[in-house]
């Protein structure tokens, strides 16, 4: 809104605020859940991914530690 002009709940009614704020308490909620499975997903996908690369050594012959692979 401009400099001077009526704040934001002058326009509406105390429920249409009322929904307005628990709108956005539920997209916040939402938007926390998607964050989180995508950080679960992410890390459950680079697990996978190392587990692939160590039997792909394995199956190489290739002997390496994990302190060797992460020098």
């Amino acid at each position: 809104l401009p400099p001077g002009a009526p704040a934001f709940s002058a326009f509406v009614s105390p429920q249409a605020e009322n929904l307005l704020e628990e709108l956005q308490e539920s997209f916040q909620a939402l938007t926390d859940k998607i964050t989180l499975r995508n950080i679960l997903f992410g890390r459950r996908r680079i697990d996978d991914l190392e587990k692939h690369v160590t039997d792909l050594m394995t199956e190489a012959g290739i002997e390496n530690t994990d302190e060797e692979l992460k020098e």
